[in-house]
Protein backbone atom coordinates (compact mmCIF):
# COMPACT_ATOMS: atom_id res chain seq x y z
CA UNK A 1 0.00 0.00 0.00
CA UNK A 2 2.74 2.16 0.43
CA UNK A 3 4.42 1.90 -2.12
CA UNK A 4 1.53 2.35 -4.45
CA UNK A 5 0.75 5.58 -2.27
CA UNK A 6 4.14 6.59 -3.26
CA UNK A 7 3.87 6.11 -6.62
CA UNK A 8 0.83 7.59 -7.33
CA UNK A 9 2.09 10.93 -5.69
CA UNK A 10 5.05 10.94 -7.39
CA UNK A 11 3.30 10.59 -10.67
CA UNK A 12 0.46 13.32 -9.95
CA UNK A 13 2.50 15.96 -8.39
CA UNK A 14 5.47 15.27 -10.53
CA UNK A 15 7.27 18.11 -8.84
CA UNK A 16 8.97 16.08 -5.89
CA UNK A 17 11.49 14.23 -9.01
CA UNK A 18 13.89 15.87 -10.12
CA UNK A 19 14.65 15.88 -14.26
CA UNK A 20 17.56 15.04 -15.74
CA UNK A 21 18.51 18.16 -18.23
CA UNK A 22 18.92 17.40 -21.61
CA UNK A 23 22.24 15.88 -22.83
CA UNK A 24 24.21 19.39 -24.23
CA UNK A 25 26.45 19.41 -27.96
CA UNK A 26 28.35 16.84 -28.48
CA UNK A 27 26.76 14.64 -25.75
CA UNK A 28 25.32 11.19 -25.63
CA UNK A 29 24.31 8.42 -22.97
CA UNK A 30 28.36 7.88 -22.62
CA UNK A 31 28.04 4.56 -22.79
CA UNK A 32 31.10 4.11 -25.80
CA UNK A 33 33.19 6.91 -24.58
CA UNK A 34 35.19 6.59 -21.28
CA UNK A 35 36.33 10.03 -21.49
CA UNK A 36 32.43 11.59 -22.01
CA UNK A 37 30.77 13.02 -24.70
CA UNK A 38 32.19 16.64 -25.29
CA UNK A 39 33.67 15.46 -29.28
CA UNK A 40 33.94 17.98 -31.35
CA UNK A 41 36.49 16.67 -33.96
CA UNK A 42 37.71 13.93 -36.20
CA UNK A 43 39.89 12.38 -38.59
CA UNK A 44 40.05 14.71 -41.89
CA UNK A 45 42.37 16.05 -44.16
CA UNK A 46 42.91 20.04 -44.70
CA UNK A 47 40.91 20.65 -47.98
CA UNK A 48 43.65 22.12 -49.94
CA UNK A 49 45.34 18.41 -49.27
CA UNK A 50 45.31 15.92 -52.09
CA UNK A 51 44.50 13.82 -49.53
CA UNK A 52 41.46 15.10 -48.83
CA UNK A 53 39.57 14.66 -52.02
CA UNK A 54 37.90 17.94 -52.31
CA UNK A 55 38.03 19.31 -55.65
CA UNK A 56 35.20 22.11 -56.21
CA UNK A 57 37.86 25.25 -56.60
CA UNK A 58 35.10 27.16 -58.25
CA UNK A 59 35.71 30.40 -56.23
CA UNK A 60 39.45 30.43 -56.61
CA UNK A 61 38.78 30.15 -60.60
CA UNK A 62 36.31 33.02 -59.70
CA UNK A 63 39.00 35.25 -57.90
CA UNK A 64 41.74 34.59 -61.07
CA UNK A 65 39.38 35.50 -63.49
CA UNK A 66 38.38 38.93 -61.53
CA UNK A 67 42.24 39.40 -60.88
CA UNK A 68 42.98 38.77 -64.38
CA UNK A 69 40.35 41.13 -65.64
CA UNK A 70 41.27 43.74 -63.28
CA UNK A 71 45.05 43.62 -64.14
CA UNK A 72 44.38 43.86 -67.79
CA UNK A 73 41.78 46.60 -67.23
CA UNK A 74 44.66 48.65 -66.00
CA UNK A 75 47.19 47.99 -68.90
CA UNK A 76 44.43 48.94 -71.17
CA UNK A 77 43.73 52.03 -69.42
CA UNK A 78 47.22 52.79 -69.62
CA UNK A 79 47.47 52.48 -73.21
CA UNK A 80 44.58 54.64 -73.52
CA UNK A 81 46.03 57.72 -71.62
CA UNK A 82 49.08 56.87 -73.47
CA UNK A 83 48.34 56.50 -76.87
CA UNK A 84 44.91 57.57 -77.45
CA UNK A 85 42.07 55.67 -79.43
CA UNK A 86 43.86 53.62 -82.42
CA UNK A 87 41.23 51.45 -83.50
CA UNK A 88 40.11 52.15 -87.41
CA UNK A 89 38.11 49.58 -88.37
CA UNK A 90 38.66 51.18 -92.03
CA UNK A 91 42.15 50.98 -91.75
CA UNK A 92 41.83 46.70 -92.10
CA UNK A 93 40.85 47.19 -95.73
CA UNK A 94 44.00 48.60 -96.60
CA UNK A 95 45.76 45.66 -95.24
CA UNK A 96 44.28 43.71 -97.74
CA UNK A 97 43.78 46.23 -101.17
CA UNK A 98 46.66 48.77 -102.03
CA UNK A 99 44.90 50.01 -105.11
CA UNK A 100 40.90 49.50 -105.17
CA UNK A 101 40.98 48.28 -108.79
CA UNK A 102 43.45 45.90 -108.49
CA UNK A 103 42.84 42.77 -105.71
CA UNK A 104 45.40 40.18 -106.73
CA UNK A 105 44.38 38.19 -103.45
CA UNK A 106 40.78 37.55 -105.05
CA UNK A 107 42.28 37.21 -108.40
CA UNK A 108 44.77 34.43 -107.02
CA UNK A 109 41.35 32.68 -105.00
CA UNK A 110 39.72 32.68 -107.82
CA UNK A 111 42.71 31.26 -109.97
CA UNK A 112 42.26 27.74 -108.10
CA UNK A 113 39.54 26.85 -109.68
CA UNK A 114 42.14 25.85 -112.36
CA UNK A 115 43.60 23.17 -110.48
CA UNK A 116 40.28 21.87 -109.20
CA UNK A 117 38.92 21.23 -112.28
CA UNK A 118 42.50 19.76 -113.78
CA UNK A 119 42.12 16.96 -110.56
CA UNK A 120 38.63 16.15 -111.08
CA UNK A 121 39.38 15.65 -114.74
CA UNK A 122 42.26 13.30 -114.18
CA UNK A 123 40.25 11.47 -111.34
CA UNK A 124 37.58 10.64 -113.92
CA UNK A 125 40.19 9.07 -116.51
CA UNK A 126 41.79 7.06 -114.08
CA UNK A 127 38.65 5.82 -112.86
CA UNK A 128 37.41 5.05 -116.79
CA UNK A 129 40.88 3.63 -117.04
CA UNK A 130 42.01 6.01 -119.94
CA UNK A 131 45.33 7.17 -117.99
CA UNK A 132 47.67 4.37 -115.84
CA UNK A 133 48.03 4.44 -112.25
CA UNK A 134 51.24 5.70 -113.00
CA UNK A 135 51.05 8.70 -115.17
CA UNK A 136 47.69 9.45 -112.84
CA UNK A 137 50.29 10.09 -109.76
CA UNK A 138 52.66 11.87 -112.00
CA UNK A 139 50.25 14.38 -112.88
CA UNK A 140 48.59 14.91 -109.48
CA UNK A 141 52.06 15.35 -108.65
CA UNK A 142 52.44 18.10 -110.63
CA UNK A 143 49.23 19.92 -109.78
CA UNK A 144 49.68 19.78 -106.34
CA UNK A 145 53.51 21.12 -106.60
CA UNK A 146 51.61 23.80 -109.12
CA UNK A 147 49.28 24.58 -106.39
CA UNK A 148 52.22 25.59 -103.67
CA UNK A 149 54.88 27.01 -106.03
CA UNK A 150 52.19 29.19 -108.21
CA UNK A 151 50.41 31.36 -105.26
CA UNK A 152 54.09 32.03 -103.68
CA UNK A 153 55.55 32.90 -107.12
CA UNK A 154 53.07 35.43 -107.95
CA UNK A 155 53.49 36.93 -104.36
CA UNK A 156 56.74 37.43 -104.71
CA UNK A 157 56.45 39.19 -108.15
CA UNK A 158 53.91 41.21 -107.88
CA UNK A 159 54.34 43.99 -105.81
CA UNK A 160 50.67 45.28 -105.16
CA UNK A 161 50.00 42.55 -103.47
CA UNK A 162 50.04 43.00 -99.01
CA UNK A 163 51.49 40.37 -96.58
CA UNK A 164 47.88 40.19 -94.69
CA UNK A 165 46.26 39.66 -98.76
CA UNK A 166 48.81 37.31 -99.74
CA UNK A 167 48.69 35.59 -96.26
CA UNK A 168 44.79 35.19 -96.82
CA UNK A 169 45.30 33.83 -100.62
CA UNK A 170 48.24 31.09 -99.24
CA UNK A 171 46.12 30.27 -96.61
CA UNK A 172 43.39 28.75 -99.54
CA UNK A 173 45.95 27.53 -101.30
CA UNK A 174 47.61 25.63 -98.29
CA UNK A 175 43.98 24.44 -97.54
CA UNK A 176 43.30 23.31 -101.42
CA UNK A 177 46.44 21.26 -101.60
CA UNK A 178 45.59 19.18 -98.63
CA UNK A 179 41.70 18.46 -99.70
CA UNK A 180 43.08 17.86 -103.22
CA UNK A 181 45.76 15.42 -102.11
CA UNK A 182 42.79 13.68 -99.77
CA UNK A 183 40.68 13.74 -102.61
CA UNK A 184 43.36 11.77 -105.01
CA UNK A 185 44.29 9.41 -102.12
CA UNK A 186 41.07 8.26 -101.39
CA UNK A 187 39.52 7.85 -105.09
CA UNK A 188 42.97 5.32 -105.10
CA UNK A 189 41.57 3.56 -102.34
CA UNK A 190 38.81 3.18 -104.10
CA UNK A 191 39.79 1.65 -107.33
CA UNK A 192 42.03 -0.47 -105.54
CA UNK A 193 39.09 -1.74 -103.62
CA UNK A 194 37.32 -2.09 -106.74
CA UNK A 195 39.69 -4.24 -108.14
CA UNK A 196 39.90 -6.47 -105.17
CA UNK A 197 36.39 -7.15 -105.69
CA UNK A 198 36.57 -8.18 -109.03
CA UNK A 199 39.88 -10.19 -108.39
CA UNK A 200 39.26 -13.67 -106.36
CA UNK A 201 39.45 -12.73 -103.01
CA UNK A 202 42.49 -14.23 -101.30
CA UNK A 203 42.85 -14.79 -97.41
CA UNK A 204 43.97 -12.68 -94.60
CA UNK A 205 43.78 -9.52 -97.13
CA UNK A 206 42.91 -6.72 -95.29
CA UNK A 207 43.16 -4.18 -98.19
CA UNK A 208 39.50 -3.95 -98.36
CA UNK A 209 39.11 -3.32 -95.12
CA UNK A 210 41.39 -0.60 -94.54
CA UNK A 211 39.06 1.56 -98.25
CA UNK A 212 36.25 0.82 -96.07
CA UNK A 213 37.32 2.52 -93.04
CA UNK A 214 38.96 5.46 -95.16
CA UNK A 215 36.14 5.86 -96.89
CA UNK A 216 32.72 5.03 -94.89
CA UNK A 217 30.50 2.34 -96.01
CA UNK A 218 29.00 3.27 -99.10
CA UNK A 219 27.24 -0.39 -99.57
CA UNK A 220 24.56 0.93 -97.34
CA UNK A 221 23.50 4.00 -98.89
CA UNK A 222 24.77 7.35 -100.90
CA UNK A 223 27.62 7.81 -103.66
CA UNK A 224 29.52 4.78 -104.86
CA UNK A 225 32.84 5.13 -106.41
CA UNK A 226 32.82 6.44 -109.28
CA UNK A 227 30.09 8.46 -109.68
CA UNK A 228 31.46 10.63 -106.34
CA UNK A 229 33.65 12.34 -109.36
CA UNK A 230 31.51 15.28 -110.43
CA UNK A 231 31.37 18.84 -109.42
CA UNK A 232 28.84 18.81 -106.77
CA UNK A 233 30.04 16.21 -105.39
CA UNK A 234 33.86 17.83 -105.15
CA UNK A 235 32.53 21.64 -104.30
CA UNK A 236 31.10 20.47 -101.26
CA UNK A 237 34.46 18.98 -99.80
CA UNK A 238 35.99 21.91 -100.45
CA UNK A 239 33.62 23.83 -98.59
CA UNK A 240 33.31 21.48 -95.91
CA UNK A 241 34.81 22.65 -92.89
CA UNK A 242 37.06 19.11 -92.84
CA UNK A 243 40.34 18.19 -94.99
CA UNK A 244 39.54 14.60 -95.09
CA UNK A 245 37.65 13.54 -97.91
CA UNK A 246 35.00 11.20 -98.06
CA UNK A 247 32.37 9.79 -100.72
CA UNK A 248 29.52 10.12 -98.24
CA UNK A 249 29.84 12.56 -95.10
CA UNK A 250 27.97 12.24 -92.31
CA UNK A 251 25.00 15.06 -92.45
CA UNK A 252 22.85 17.08 -90.13
CA UNK A 253 18.80 16.39 -91.26
CA UNK A 254 18.25 20.24 -90.70
CA UNK A 255 19.60 23.93 -89.86
CA UNK A 256 19.25 25.24 -86.71
CA UNK A 257 18.54 28.86 -87.23
CA UNK A 258 19.25 30.17 -83.15
CA UNK A 259 22.48 27.43 -83.27
CA UNK A 260 23.78 29.52 -86.58
CA UNK A 261 22.95 33.44 -85.31
CA UNK A 262 24.23 32.71 -82.24
CA UNK A 263 28.14 32.13 -84.16
CA UNK A 264 27.16 34.64 -86.65
CA UNK A 265 26.44 37.04 -83.98
CA UNK A 266 30.13 35.68 -82.45
CA UNK A 267 31.96 35.79 -85.57
CA UNK A 268 31.10 39.60 -86.22
CA UNK A 269 31.53 40.80 -82.21
CA UNK A 270 34.61 38.83 -82.38
CA UNK A 271 36.15 40.11 -85.68
CA UNK A 272 35.70 43.82 -84.41
CA UNK A 273 37.70 42.95 -80.87
CA UNK A 274 40.25 41.48 -82.79
CA UNK A 275 41.00 44.08 -84.85
CA UNK A 276 40.85 46.94 -82.17
CA UNK A 277 42.95 44.66 -79.67
CA UNK A 278 45.55 44.20 -82.11
CA UNK A 279 45.15 47.99 -83.35
CA UNK A 280 44.74 49.60 -79.73
CA UNK A 281 47.37 46.87 -77.94
CA UNK A 282 49.65 45.13 -79.74
CA UNK A 283 50.82 47.13 -82.70
CA UNK A 284 52.00 49.87 -79.78
CA UNK A 285 53.82 47.38 -78.25
CA UNK A 286 55.50 46.01 -81.36
CA UNK A 287 56.78 49.55 -82.69
CA UNK A 288 58.14 50.49 -79.18
CA UNK A 289 60.24 46.76 -78.93
CA UNK A 290 62.42 48.09 -82.45
CA UNK A 291 64.60 50.54 -80.22
CA UNK A 292 65.61 47.70 -77.79
CA UNK A 293 66.57 45.41 -80.90
CA UNK A 294 68.25 47.94 -82.41
CA UNK A 295 70.72 48.94 -79.08
CA UNK A 296 70.84 44.93 -78.05
CA UNK A 297 69.40 46.10 -74.58
CA UNK A 298 68.44 42.04 -73.47
CA UNK A 299 66.86 43.37 -70.59
CA UNK A 300 64.32 45.92 -72.24
CA UNK A 301 64.01 42.93 -74.98
CA UNK A 302 63.07 40.62 -72.28
CA UNK A 303 60.57 43.33 -70.72
CA UNK A 304 58.97 44.01 -74.10
CA UNK A 305 58.83 40.19 -74.67
CA UNK A 306 56.89 39.67 -71.28
CA UNK A 307 54.56 43.17 -72.06
CA UNK A 308 53.63 41.45 -75.66
CA UNK A 309 52.71 37.46 -74.77
CA UNK A 310 49.86 39.27 -72.49
CA UNK A 311 47.92 40.37 -75.56
CA UNK A 312 49.27 38.29 -77.82
CA UNK A 313 48.00 34.83 -76.12
CA UNK A 314 44.73 36.95 -75.39
CA UNK A 315 44.52 37.56 -79.35
CA UNK A 316 45.53 33.83 -79.86
CA UNK A 317 43.16 32.43 -77.60
CA UNK A 318 40.14 34.80 -79.24
CA UNK A 319 40.74 33.71 -82.85
CA UNK A 320 41.07 29.77 -81.71
CA UNK A 321 37.03 30.27 -80.38
CA UNK A 322 36.64 32.43 -83.22
CA UNK A 323 37.60 30.34 -86.28
CA UNK A 324 37.47 27.21 -84.74
CA UNK A 325 33.73 27.12 -82.79
CA UNK A 326 32.12 30.15 -84.26
CA UNK A 327 33.29 30.16 -87.78
CA UNK A 328 33.25 26.65 -88.73
CA UNK A 329 29.87 25.66 -86.88
CA UNK A 330 28.29 28.78 -89.41
CA UNK A 331 29.74 26.51 -92.16
CA UNK A 332 29.02 23.21 -90.87
CA UNK A 333 24.88 24.56 -89.82
CA UNK A 334 24.48 26.26 -93.33
CA UNK A 335 26.05 22.64 -95.17
CA UNK A 336 24.60 20.82 -93.07
CA UNK A 337 27.64 19.01 -92.22
CA UNK A 338 27.51 16.48 -89.43
CA UNK A 339 31.12 15.92 -87.57
CA UNK A 340 31.82 19.00 -85.68
CA UNK A 341 34.62 18.08 -83.56
CA UNK A 342 36.92 21.01 -84.76
CA UNK A 343 38.75 20.31 -81.94
CA UNK A 344 39.31 18.70 -78.42
CA UNK A 345 40.71 19.22 -74.86
CA UNK A 346 43.97 20.91 -75.69
CA UNK A 347 43.81 22.92 -72.40
CA UNK A 348 44.07 19.97 -70.73
CA UNK A 349 47.28 18.84 -72.39
CA UNK A 350 50.09 17.54 -70.44
CA UNK A 351 52.70 16.77 -73.22
CA UNK A 352 52.75 19.06 -75.56
CA UNK A 353 52.43 15.54 -78.44
CA UNK A 354 49.02 15.81 -76.79
CA UNK A 355 48.09 19.70 -77.36
CA UNK A 356 49.12 19.36 -81.14
CA UNK A 357 46.96 16.10 -81.99
CA UNK A 358 43.99 18.22 -80.36
CA UNK A 359 43.87 21.51 -80.33
CA UNK A 360 43.66 21.48 -84.57
CA UNK A 361 41.38 18.68 -85.24
CA UNK A 362 41.13 18.88 -89.28
CA UNK A 363 44.82 19.15 -89.81
CA UNK A 364 45.36 16.52 -87.34
CA UNK A 365 42.86 13.90 -88.85
CA UNK A 366 44.80 14.82 -92.36
CA UNK A 367 48.30 14.02 -90.84
CA UNK A 368 47.22 10.94 -89.39
CA UNK A 369 45.43 9.60 -92.25
CA UNK A 370 47.46 11.06 -95.34
CA UNK A 371 50.85 10.75 -93.92
CA UNK A 372 51.67 9.52 -90.66
CA UNK A 373 49.79 6.39 -90.63
CA UNK A 374 51.16 5.20 -95.03
CA UNK A 375 54.83 6.27 -93.31
CA UNK A 376 53.66 3.40 -90.84
CA UNK A 377 52.82 1.60 -93.46
CA UNK A 378 56.07 1.76 -95.35
CA UNK A 379 57.86 0.49 -92.16
CA UNK A 380 59.34 4.00 -90.79
CA UNK A 381 59.20 4.19 -87.20
CA UNK A 382 56.42 6.19 -85.13
CA UNK A 383 59.04 8.22 -83.72
CA UNK A 384 60.64 9.26 -87.06
CA UNK A 385 57.24 9.57 -88.44
CA UNK A 386 56.85 12.14 -85.73
CA UNK A 387 59.25 13.67 -86.70
CA UNK A 388 58.18 13.90 -90.02
CA UNK A 389 54.82 15.28 -89.40
CA UNK A 390 56.68 18.35 -86.90
CA UNK A 391 58.71 19.38 -90.02
CA UNK A 392 56.30 18.97 -92.49
CA UNK A 393 53.79 21.78 -90.04
CA UNK A 394 57.33 23.41 -89.93
CA UNK A 395 56.92 24.17 -93.58
CA UNK A 396 53.65 25.26 -94.20
CA UNK A 397 54.19 27.41 -90.58
CA UNK A 398 57.00 28.80 -92.81
CA UNK A 399 55.65 28.91 -95.78
CA UNK A 400 52.51 31.18 -94.51
CA UNK A 401 54.84 33.81 -93.10
CA UNK A 402 58.03 34.19 -94.92
CA UNK A 403 56.53 34.24 -99.19
CA UNK A 404 54.01 37.09 -98.12
CA UNK A 405 56.81 39.28 -96.03
CA UNK A 406 59.17 38.50 -99.02
CA UNK A 407 61.72 37.01 -96.76
CA UNK A 408 63.30 34.02 -95.34
CA UNK A 409 64.07 33.88 -91.92
CA UNK A 410 63.35 30.51 -91.04
CA UNK A 411 62.30 31.61 -87.45
CA UNK A 412 58.00 29.93 -87.75
CA UNK A 413 59.95 26.52 -88.77
CA UNK A 414 62.57 26.64 -86.21
CA UNK A 415 59.91 27.18 -83.72
CA UNK A 416 58.02 24.53 -85.25
CA UNK A 417 61.29 22.15 -85.10
CA UNK A 418 61.91 23.19 -81.54
CA UNK A 419 58.75 21.66 -80.62
CA UNK A 420 60.38 18.39 -81.29
CA UNK A 421 63.24 18.46 -78.20
CA UNK A 422 60.25 20.19 -75.76
CA UNK A 423 57.62 17.41 -76.72
CA UNK A 424 60.46 14.84 -75.96
CA UNK A 425 61.56 17.23 -72.32
CA UNK A 426 57.87 17.63 -71.30
CA UNK A 427 57.37 13.22 -71.47
CA UNK A 428 60.42 12.38 -69.88
CA UNK A 429 60.35 14.61 -66.82
CA UNK A 430 57.65 16.12 -66.10
CA UNK A 431 53.92 14.92 -65.74
CA UNK A 432 50.02 16.25 -64.73
CA UNK A 433 50.53 19.87 -63.18
CA UNK A 434 53.78 20.10 -64.51
CA UNK A 435 53.73 18.92 -67.90
CA UNK A 436 50.29 21.03 -68.33
CA UNK A 437 52.27 24.21 -67.37
CA UNK A 438 55.12 23.94 -69.44
CA UNK A 439 52.79 23.71 -72.50
CA UNK A 440 50.76 26.65 -71.46
CA UNK A 441 54.38 28.78 -70.96
CA UNK A 442 55.60 26.92 -74.42
CA UNK A 443 52.38 28.61 -75.95
CA UNK A 444 52.26 31.83 -73.98
CA UNK A 445 56.32 32.80 -74.67
CA UNK A 446 56.81 31.22 -77.53
CA UNK A 447 54.55 32.91 -79.64
CA UNK A 448 55.61 36.66 -79.04
CA UNK A 449 59.30 35.79 -79.60
CA UNK A 450 58.28 34.84 -83.20
CA UNK A 451 56.17 37.85 -83.93
CA UNK A 452 58.96 40.21 -82.86
CA UNK A 453 61.80 38.23 -85.17
CA UNK A 454 59.80 38.83 -88.24
CA UNK A 455 58.71 42.44 -86.88
CA UNK A 456 62.53 43.96 -86.24
CA UNK A 457 63.56 41.84 -89.29
CA UNK A 458 60.88 43.39 -91.56
CA UNK A 459 61.23 46.69 -90.16
CA UNK A 460 64.46 46.29 -90.70
CA UNK A 461 64.53 45.50 -94.23
CA UNK A 462 61.58 47.59 -95.01
CA UNK A 463 62.24 50.69 -93.34
CA UNK A 464 65.32 51.56 -91.65
CA UNK A 465 67.23 51.27 -94.81
CA UNK A 466 64.71 54.16 -95.95
CA UNK A 467 65.13 56.81 -93.31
Amino acid sequence: MGDHRDTATATAGGGRRRRRPPPGPGQGDGGDDPGGDFRCHKVQESLLSSASGYSNYRGILNWCVVMLVLSNARLFLENLIKYGILVDPIQVVSLFLKDPYSWPSLCLVIVANVFVVLALALERQLAAGSLSEGAGAALHALNLLAILCFPAAVVLAVTSITPVGAVFALAIYTVLFLKLFSFKDVNKWCREKREVKAAPPEPGDGSDAAAEEANGDVRKSGVAYPANLTYRNLYYFLFAPTLCYELNFPRSPRVRKRFLLRRLFEMLFFTQLLVGLIQQWMVPTIQNSMKPFRDMDYSRIIERLLKLAVPNHLIWLIFFYWFFHSCLNVVAEVMQFGDREFYRDWWNSESVTYFWQNWNIPVHKWCLRHFYKPMLRWGVSKWTAQVAVFLVSAFFHEYLVSVPLKMFRLWAFMGMAAQIPLAWFVSKFLRGNYGNAAVWISLIIGQPIAVLMYVHDYYVLNYEGNQ
